[in-house]
């Protein structure tokens, strides 16, 4: 099905996750940069292939921070970790396969050090807690993203936790 006139051969044709929902690095020129001592890796965790390229977009914005890796599902993500190294993982609650409170306790039992922000819609206090006892140091909720994903990426990595502001008003009143 050609979409627009504009579109190269065979365009179109892809899954609805697009021709690469599965990446283990980045690609294509415009995203090509080298890995620095001092870069802050990332991965991402989310089964929505367009949340994974937004979050990748907005995050290979600061100097400082390289995604290195995404995966479609917590099981995914476990064995992309031995071979990428990330300081931080970004996950998702609810993915196929592995959820994203299970693959942050897996996640923990194998790299302590790692550090976690679940990215989610999920406000309910039993996801929020879940997490927390899986061992997350982030939960940040997709509604709040857009103005403090960095500031979360920030708080956890130098070494506190983070907490939506939306959850941390509705935990005050209550």
């Amino acid at each position: 099905m050609r979409l627009s006139p504009n579109l190269p051969p065979g365009a179109g044709n892809e899954s609805r996750e697009g021709p690469s929902h599965k990446r283990t690095s980045v690609t294509g020129p415009s995203k090509e940069r080298s890995l620095k001592m001092d870069d802050y890796r990332i991965i991402l965790a989310d089964d929505h292939y367009l949340i994974r390229e937004g979050l990748r977009t907005i995050l290979e914005e600061r100097a400082d921070f390289h995604v290195v890796g995404e995966a479609s599902d917590g099981l995914e993500l476990l064995l992309l970790l031995d071979q990428l190294k990330p300081h931080l993982a970004i996950l998702d609650i609810s993915m196929p396969n592995l959820q994203g409170i299970e693959t942050a306790r897996q996640i923990k039992m194998k790299y302590p050090g790692m550090k976690i922000l679940m990215l989610t819609m999920h406000r309910e206090r039993e996801y929020l807690y879940g997490a927390i006892s899986a061992g997350v140091e982030g939960y940040l909720l997709k509604d709040d993203a857009e103005k403090d994903l960095l500031l979360a990426i920030d708080t956890i990595r130098r070494g506190e936790g983070f907490l939506s502001p939306i959850l941390r008003a509705e935990l005050e009143e209550k």
